[in-house]
């Protein structure tokens, strides 16, 4: 079972581990590696809280930036006749390839 966890707008990926009885979560977006444990959803979102701000402390403390930076660009690789499609469908809205898909993965996705 895989779900998101917000938590003053930083997100964390929720694992149940079978093996320990607990929730793992997995800060998401950070340069480094931020986890924490709890058995149930309170004490997930309380370990989550305190496990960020030790985090967001060491960072400042070795002078490190703690958010990885993204440049909004990326590679996709597709089947041809899914790129056909997809070009088709951008021409008939009139919008280029990189606006029909950056605005359907934000729909997808639900940010603006």
């Amino acid at each position: 079972m895989n779900s998101v966890m917000i938590v003053d707008n930083h997100k964390a990926k929720i694992e149940y581990d079978p093996d320990i009885d607990m929730f793992r979560g997995e800060i998401l977006g950070l340069s480094g590696g931020a986890d924490f444990y709890g058995r149930t959803p309170n004490e997930l979102r309380d370990e989550f809280k305190k496990s960020l701000e030790v985090y967001l402390e060491v960072c400042k403390e070795k002078g490190i930036a703690p958010y990885k930076e993204y440049s909004g660009k990326f590679n996709l690789r597709i089947a041809p006749e899914l790129h056909s499609e997809i070009a088709a469908r951008a021409n008939a809205e009139n919008k280029s390839l990189n606006q029909w898909i950056a605005d359907n993965l934000a729909q997808l996705v639900q940010i603006s």
